[in-house]
């Protein structure tokens, strides 16, 4: 998940590299710790959700048998996102779009945590930023969905979220040069292959795991 992460930069800065270079040129030397410190909200908001996620899904893994669906649903995902970062197919902002009803009842919370005086404030905004609808996060969390536990579905949801950071610092502290350099067409396709190549292996399993399950 780190690697997915770490793949999905160029999607990464474009969704919230604003926020992030706007809190790190804040105007004084706190500008650095504020970007941080909004990172760290946006990573604990993932890891909260991967455990919630991770609970259902081990309620279904457990009591309905939806073990290789999840694991299929993961791949599908995966396969989605890939293509949509390579920008051949952007069915995936469908689910995005979906998950904008939930995003309208949040955002109000982000500007009143704006301007962001404290390292708290941009934590805080972080947490609640890190609820934006986007399609890399809801691959993630497909996949935390099929982790046994909610502390190992936290623990997937963190590694995705630290597998963002260099990005998201590079978007908050860097120049704008950069922030271009990993939205550039060719890494974002290069990075998209990597991650349909992933897609289909869950695919893959998840196909061997329904015919272990039917004999």
């Amino acid at each position: 998940m780190t690697l997915l992460g770490l793949l999905g930069a160029g999607h990464c800065v474009g969704m919230c590299g604003g926020i992030a270079g706007a809190l790190g040129f804040a105007g004084d030397e706190r500008g650095g710790l504020f970007v941080f410190m909004y990172n760290l909200g946006r990573i604990g908001s993932y890891a909260i959700a991967g455990a919630i996620v991770a609970t259902l899904g081990y309620m279904g893994s457990e009591y309905l048998a939806l073990g290789p669906v999840l694991r299929a649903l993961a791949g599908l995902l995966l396969v989605a996102m890939g293509l949509y970062l390579a920008d051949w197919w952007r069915g995936l902002a469908l689910l995005e779009r979906a998950g904008s009803k939930l995003w309208r009842k949040l955002q109000p919370l982000t500007t009143k945590a704006l301007p962001v005086r404290s390292a708290s404030g941009a934590a805080g905004l972080g947490m609640v930023w890190g609820w934006l609808p986007c399609g890399l996060v809801y691959s993630a969390l497909a996949y935390a969905a099929t982790a046994p536990s909610p502390y190992l579905g936290a623990a997937t949801m963190l590694a995705f979220g630290l597998g963002t950071l260099p990005a998201m610092l590079v978007a908050g502290w860097a120049s704008g040069r950069v922030a271009a350099l990993l939205r550039a067409r060719r890494w974002r396709q290069g990075f998209a292959l990597v991650i349909l190549g992933y897609g289909c292996w869950l695919l893959l399993q998840a196909a061997g795991l329904s015919r272990h399950a039917g004999h």
